[in-house]
Formats: structure tokens, C-alpha cells, sequence
């Protein structure tokens, strides 16, 4: 009996080691397969942003995983390149869906509604006393200038940008409110709101509101960039060579577009901000449902950022005036599939851009993205 026992005893031993040892192999199978389709993935995007002269950082999300995967230098001269930690890109017209969550917050707390006109705040804007929260969120409200992307030679503070908006708005005529018309005063105005509402600067809002509670490493506003980090350097491609025509987001710009384009970032830490946009951090599911889907929409654009395919998609696309930058972010609206592309070098070209994303979309997840 005893005997018997032993044999049980020993049958269960050698039975529970051949099972932990097929569980070991199965998951040394299973990191090989995902190691490898990650490189097979890096190859892909590394071939495609080659074929099309493209140099930059594409965050690739397949079914929820994230993998960075970077071609070139962002910093040609000083030979960083990209995807180092040093690094920071302008996220242009990015940046205003971080806006428009700043704004959700304040209307979830009742500090406003979408339909509070804006002469609370600005009464001496030529306007003002038509024009709601939501169209300028919705880029609705009728304003219309030029030169915001434009070299004044003024370093502006945050409260100059705007002061220096108002005075375009009402020396400029308007286009019919109620209909689409993007717009970069639309947010400056908006960062505005957020400063008088909070009695906080832009920039503090940013800080507290975003970048704590996200744990983002890599995302500034312009001015308080940290010494051990730097700007990269926009590039293009000409005449069969690399990393032709350096140029800086300038500083007199970025000052000018609070709200709007003043932010820096990297693609890891702006898909923090679309996770957050949703998971509660920056905004509930349901805020962020509110945020796009404004009673003001006269398109698929609202809070910042385009919802396409009935909402299963969102979309922007974002370059710095006068540069060779371009981001484009393309992600199901679950952040389960898609890609964060920044880009500093390119041809200069919206569509050629797009086509190399767009490339790179159909292989990570075919028949669910457009172009």
C-alpha cells in the first residue's frame, strides 16, 4: 500500500513538471513569434518610410501593443536621432484636442456650457456675443484670419498671442457662422477662455491637467523645455539627397499659438494622451463622447480631432507653417489599432505623407483604416 502510494506520489511529480516544462515552451514559442513579427513589423515601416524619403518616429499599435519604430535623425548635425528620449517634435494642430479636453473639464465642472457665448470673457471681440464655446471648438464661429503661422518677429507671451488674435479678429472680416472653417484663432481664443476661467497660465493648465497625471516625459510647452532636452530639426528631401534645408519650428511662431501649436511631444507620449482621452485620466469615455460630438459640428471635426467611419476611427492631421514637419495620428477609436506618426524630414507633401502611412495602416490591420 505504502508502495502504492509512493508510485501515485511520484506519477504526480513527473506528470506536473512535463506540464510546467510544455507551459515554459509554449511561452518561449510564444515570445519568439511576437519577437519576430515585431521585427517583421519594424522592417515594414522602416522600408516604407525609405521608399517614400521619409525620416521620423512611428508609433505602431497592433491589437493594443505599442512598438516604436524610428528611421533617421531628428537632429542631423549633432547625429541624435530619432526616437532618442533627448527629442521633442512640434505636434502642430495635435495639440488641440489637448485643448478641447481642457475645455470638457471646465464644462464638466459647470464652469460653462457649450453654448455660453464668449463675450463673458472677450466683450470688446468684434462677434462675441454670437459665437458659443462649442463653434470655436468646432471651428464654427465665422473667424477667419491669416498670419498665425506667419513670422511677426515678436516673442509673445501668453497673453500677448491672444491680445495680438482679438486685434486680428476684429481688423479681419469673418466667413458665415455655422459652417466649417478650421481656423487656429478658434483655440487661441480657447486657451484664453482657460486662462481666465482658472486664473492659471495656458502652459500651468497644460502641466498639471495633462502632463502629471498622464506621467508624460517627453511633452512641453515650447517655453519650458528642460536643458537636457531639445527641439528636433525639420529636413527635406531634394535632388536625390537626405536631410536638405534645416529648419526650426521658430520660436516667434510657436509664441504665437497658445492652444494651437505651442506643444512639443514624442509619439509615445502623445498616444498616452488618446489613451487618456478615455480612460478616465484626461476624460471619461463619455466626455470624450460629448467633446466630438458638439451640437456646433458642421463636420466630422469637433474638440480637435475628426471621428470618421461613424465613430469607429479618429483622425488629425498636424505640419508647422513653414517647415518640413507633419504628424499624422490614424487609430480606432478603441486605441487598439493604428499608428502616431512624426515626421521631420519630408517632401513637403500632404499626400505622399499620408500615402506612406496609409501603407502602414493597411499592414498592421487590412480593410479597416482610410486613407
Amino acid at each position: 500500500m505504502r508502495k502504492n502510494k509512493r508510485a501515485m506520489k511520484l506519477l504526480c511529480l513527473i506528470s506536473a513538471s512535463l506540464i510546467g516544462l510544455e507551459n515554459i515552451a509554449a511561452g518561449t514559442q510564444s515570445a519568439h513569434a511576437e519577437t519576430t513579427s515585431s521585427k517583421s513589423m519594424s522592417s515594414y515601416v522602416k522600408k516604407t518610410l525609405k521608399q517614400y524619403h521619409l525620416r521620423g518616429t512611428v508609433l505602431v499599435v497592433k491589437d493594443g501593443k505599442a512598438q516604436k519604430i524610428s528611421s533617421g535623425y531628428g537632429y542631423y548635425r549633432r547625429k541624435i536621432k530619432n526616437g532618442s528620449t533627448k527629442l521633442v517634435y512640434p505636434v502642430g494642430s495635435l495639440q488641440k484636442v489637448v485643448t478641447g479636453a481642457l475645455i470638457t473639464q471646465l464644462i464638466s465642472k459647470k464652469k460653462f456650457s457649450q453654448n455660453t457665448k464668449i463675450s463673458r470673457w472677450y466683450p470688446h471681440l468684434k462677434g462675441a456675443s454670437h459665437i458659443t464655446v462649442g463653434q470655436l471648438m468646432t471651428h464654427t464661429s465665422g473667424i477667419n484670419i491669416g498670419g498665425t503661422e506667419s513670422n511677426h518677429g515678436v516673442d509673445f507671451s501668453e497673453a500677448g498671442a491672444i491680445n495680438w488674435t482679438v486685434k486680428q479678429i476684429n481688423s479681419q472680416s469673418a466667413t458665415k457662422r455655422g459652417s466649417f472653417n478650421y481656423n487656429n484663432a478658434n483655440y487661441i481664443l480657447l486657451a484664453g477662455i482657460i486662462r481666465k476661467v482658472t486664473g492659471k497660465s495656458y502652459a500651468s493648465n497644460v502641466k498639471n491637467k495633462v502632463i502629471k497625471p498622464l506621467h508624460l516625459k517627453q511633452t512641453y510647452i515650447y517655453d519650458h523645455i528642460p536643458a537636457k532636452k531639445t527641439d528636433a530639426i525639420s529636413y527635406s528631401y531634394r535632388g536625390g539627397k537626405d536631410y536638405q534645408n534645416p529648419v526650426y519650428a521658430n520660436k516667434n511662431v510657436i509664441s504665437q499659438l497658445p492652444g494651437a501649436g505651442d506643444l512639443l511631444s514624442s509619439p509615445s507620449d502623445y498616444f498616452k494622451i488618446q489613451k487618456g482621452l478615455i480612460n478616465g485620466k484626461l476624460l471619461t469615455a463619455k466626455q470624450f463622447d460629448y467633446m466630438t460630438h458638439l451640437k456646433s459640428k458642421d463636420s466630422t471635426y469637433s474638440g480637435g480631432i475628426y471621428l470618421k467611419k461613424s465613430g469607429e476611427l479618429k483622425l488629425v492631421y498636424g505640419n508647422f507653417g513653414d517647415t518640413h514637419f507633419a504628424n499624422w495620428v490614424q487609430l480606432t477609436s478603441d486605441n487598439q489599432n493604428g499608428i502616431v506618426m512624426f515626421l521631420n524630414q519630408t517632401r513637403d507633401s500632404k499626400s505622399q505623407n499620408k500615402a506612406a502611412g496609409y501603407k502602414i495602416l493597411n499592414h498592421i490591420k487590412k480593410d479597416t483604416f482610410i486613407k
